[in-house]
């Protein structure tokens, strides 16, 4: 188990609803307060998995040592998604190469192809391969695979299809087992059937889950637009809910005859016993997005397993984090984003 400071939000965020929406609403204005240098960018269209076309940004620091490979939540694109790009500009000053990407049906990588999202099961080997063309490109091969809330299940997924693709193989796409280092993720969603259900019957979570909603039909009538006759539009129609979009548009697609077989299958706490490579997973008990009878099935499966380092904290929200200047002074950090500064920490320590 890593050493860490222990984290301390300021006080009127020490609710985990009041701290994810004020991370959201703040973060998004003031995410650069610390004026990193912003990272040289290169766009790339990588060839995913099914080769599925995977737009993504590039960034390579002199004499760098490792590689983090990363995405982010269940809507979003590279352009807006400031956390992302924080973590961007933090690691590349710490000589990481960064390899951030749209992934499936969202940004740029939408405009790509009309393949829509699976939540893992297929993303895990879009990590793999973007990997494997990344160190084609010249990123070290030292790849650590990270994103948050539904972008970290699929980073976890990453690091156990690297291992089922690269146990079994000396070599895949030039990449070794040992190229793939591992994992870190902040807020991952485990199990979305569970978690779903939990929200839709809370007052925020409602106000939440609807616009998700929203931006997922955005998202679908953005693929619509861009790939006429892929998606049926009166589908798109009737896609109001989280669960309405996966039931109307995604699982047919993937083979499964019901949203809750799609959910079982594609849930990341199934696979945290198999993960082979260290991971670590930040993880605050007031996420308001997630059952908290997650948590002791959470710890069960963390204990259990030799390489994963849980980080469990009692309060920062979801994919909120932000420390009060005690916190900081306590634990040195630059700046109030606790947890990006934990995952950089624990990548040093690896």
């Amino acid at each position: 188990m890593m050493c860490h400071p222990p984290y301390k939000p300021p006080k009127f965020l020490q609710n985990g609803v009041a701290m994810t929406v004020y991370t959201a609403l703040w973060g998004k204005r003031s995410w650069d307060i610390n004026q990193y240098p912003e990272p040289l960018y290169h766009k790339k269209i990588f060839m995913g998995g099914q080769d599925v076309p995977i737009f993504g940004w590039v960034a390579i620091p002199e004499n760098a040592h490792s590689t983090i490979v990363g995405t982010y939540g269940i809507t979003g694109e590279l352009e807006t998604e400031w956390s992302l790009k924080l973590l961007g500009q933090k690691a590349y000053a710490q000589g990481y190469a960064v390899v951030l990407f749209d992934w499936r049906a969202h940004g740029k990588t939408a405009e790509l192809s009309p393949t829509l999202t699976s939540d893992g099961l297929y993303e895990g080997e879009d990590f793999v391969r973007i990997a494997a063309a990344a160190a084609e490109m010249g990123c070290p091969k030292k790849f650590w695979f990270t994103g948050f809330s539904l972008g970290g299940q699929l980073a976890l997924w990453g690091v156990k299809t690297a291992e089922d693709l690269l146990a079994r193989n000396d070599e895949y796409l030039g990449l070794k087992n040992s190229d793939i280092a591992g994992g870190a993720v902040i807020c991952p969603s485990l199990d979305s059937l569970r978690s779903l259900s939990y929200l839709v019957k809370r007052p925020f979570g409602k106000y939440l889950e609807a616009g998700i909603a929203r931006n997922l039909k955005k998202l679908a009538w953005r693929i619509h637009d861009a790939h006429p006759g892929t998606i049926d539009p009166a589908a798109i129609e009737r896609a109001n809910s989280i669960w309405d979009f996966d039931k109307e548009l995604v699982i047919n697609q993937l083979g499964f005859d019901s949203v809750e077989a799609y959910y079982e299958a594609s849930s990341a706490l199934q696979i945290l016993p198999q993960l082979a490579k260290p991971t670590l997973i930040v993880y605050a008990a007031d996420d308001p997005l997630f059952h908290p009878a997650i948590i002791p099935d959470l710890e069960a499966a963390c204990a259990s397993n030799p390489v994963i380092d849980l980080l469990l904290t009692r309060y920062g929200g979801h994919v909120g984090y932000l420390s009060s200047k005690k916190c900081q002074r306590q634990a040195k950090d630059p700046d109030p984003w606790w947890a990006w500064n934990r995952v950089l920490q624990w990548l040093e320590q690896k």
